[in-house]
């Protein structure tokens, strides 16, 4: 409608808001050639205006080419974008264009966690749950499901609270793969038909970059299962409102089981930390090879003693070697 009126009446800044905002609802929801046709518009539309608005007009192009899984012109879209905002708008950009994402989809899963982390730092409200949300694919993907639980968790509140459930969908996608790793395969079912159900009536589709794993854990999920079964817990999630889906995740919020104690207790950071200490090296080197401090090295030392059940340097060093 706004972009009709104001084609009439060629008033061209409330027209580029009109295609800046078609554009983010089009991506969202799988319409990549009519985001397309709005990134080009509003291209031409800033240009003829000397350059007006163009952080958002760049920015829009980041949001198109993540939801058609290409992370490198993501990447660039987004530094552009910043290169040519204003320091007023500056949280407001960083916070809303999809770093994270591309970072993720091109395989640089340290430098995703290090921008989402300092966003965190800086956004309160929806940017909150939007970054808590990716962070949680983030943790997934390096070995802390702990951290990933957490952080969805508090996304789905955040959301519940402000009525901002545009990502709802991801948070329970996430927490549905997080149950089906540890064998809790009914409520990772219930989850993922929750979340195909809210993302249906929301019309959104799923990032590229934070889709990987997903196929594969509804098909281990529906393994586990049999077809049966999988089918009703699917329905019964599907047949929950958006609302219910997310206090149903939360009433299911510590029935994991990852084991507390010994080398299967262990996530994947630990067992690299635990792998570099055992090639000899010291904390700073640990802490220079993973781009971590060494504070962090120490951190993820002594949760291993305690999970080992080990005291000294020594012993953590023959226990890995029995593990390899």
């Amino acid at each position: 409608m706004l972009l009709e009126e104001t084609t009439a009446t060629n008033e061209r800044l409330l027209r580029l808001f009109a295609c800046v905002g078609l554009c983010q609802s089009f991506s969202h929801t799988g319409d990549a050639a009519a985001a397309a046709e709005m990134v080009e518009a509003t291209h031409h539309l800033s240009a003829s205006m000397g350059g007006y608005n163009e952080d958002a007009t760049i920015g829009v192009s980041a949001i198109a080419a993540v939801f058609v899984g290409d992370f490198e012109a993501t990447r660039a879209a987004v530094e552009a974008s910043l290169k040519c905002t204003v320091p007023q708008r500056f949280v407001y950009m960083r916070s809303s264009l999809p770093m994270p994402e591309a970072l993720l989809g091109c395989g640089d899963i340290v430098g995703a966690r290090r921008w989402v982390d300092e966003n965190l730092t800086l956004v309160p409200g929806w940017f909150r749950s939007h970054a808590l949300t990716t962070r949680a694919f983030i943790a997934m993907s390096q070995g802390e499901p702990e951290q990933a639980a957490d952080d969805a968790h508090e996304a789905l509140a955040i959301a519940q609270e402000l009525y901002g459930f545009l990502r709802v969908p991801d948070a329970l996608d996430c927490l549905a793969r997080l149950s089906a790793d540890v064998g809790n395969h009914l409520f990772a079912a219930r989850l993922f038909g929750a979340s195909a159900a809210a993302r249906q009536r929301i019309g959104v589709v799923r990032i590229p970059g934070l889709s990987d794993g997903h196929h594969e854990a509804v098909e281990s999920t529906l393994d586990a299962l049999k077809q049966r079964e999988f089918d009703a817990a699917w329905a019964e999630g599907a047949a929950l409102s958006t609302e219910e889906a997310i206090a149903y995740a939360q009433r299911g919020r510590g029935e994991r089981r990852r084991p507390s104690s010994g080398w299967d207790s262990l996530t994947p950071t630990e067992r690299n930390v635990l792998s570099l200490v055992a090639e000899g090296l010291g904390n700073k080197d640990v802490a220079e090879r993973l781009f971590i401090s060494p504070r962090t090295v120490q951190t993820h030392l002594t949760h291993v003693y305690a999970k080992l059940g080990l005291e000294s340097r020594i012993h953590l060093v023959q226990e890995a070697a029995r593990h390899t």
